[in-house]
């Protein structure tokens, strides 16, 4: 019996010792992940077949898309724009700092799922920014995909030449 009290004792005295674990304050709606060096808000964005994970930090304002500035890694203005249009609608331009890796698809789609991604992290960030991003379309999943190839067909709808004799 006295054991059972004794370890009984132990169990009390070292749960009194151990700090509890620190609990996210009621009601924050961030959800941010720690790094080394900083917390930062992530989301997935899509569009045709190009995947973009966006990190997005407060800081300064640079955008770096695959470790390259995102100027360098899409050199048309429209692409540029399309990158930048989330930021824009909600007044935070030089705000914050966003690291992007994306792959798949060609330019258009890669540009077009930053801007998604962009603006997802942008809602997670702050819930008021819903309201401008969604009258710009820019919280919309654009699902339009190319197509696939019919069999006896030459593309996904074009037929080859009927002939009647």
């Amino acid at each position: 019996m006295s054991e059972e009290i004794s370890d009984a004792e132990s169990q009390q005295n070292a749960a009194e010792v151990t700090p509890p674990t620190a609990a996210a304050s009621p009601g924050t709606t961030r959800k941010r992940r720690k790094t080394k060096r900083s917390q930062y808000i992530w989301a997935t964005g899509k569009r045709k077949c190009a995947i973009a994970q966006v990190r997005l930090f407060s800081g300064k304002g640079e955008i770096v898309v695959n470790e390259k500035p995102y100027k360098e890694a899409f050199p048309r203005l429209e692409y540029q724009h399309a990158v930048e249009s989330p930021l824009e609608a909600v007044n935070s331009l030089g705000k914050f700092h966003a690291t992007i890796k994306v792959k798949g698809g060609g330019l258009s789609g890669q540009a077009e799922a930053i801007r998604h991604g962009i603006a997802r992290a942008l809602v997670k960030e702050n819930e008021l920014f819903k309201l401008s991003l969604r009258k710009e379309g820019l919280l919309t999943r654009d699902a339009r995909i190319k197509e696939r190839k019919k069999y006896g067909l030459k593309r996904a709808r074009k037929a080859p030449q009927y002939t009647k004799r």
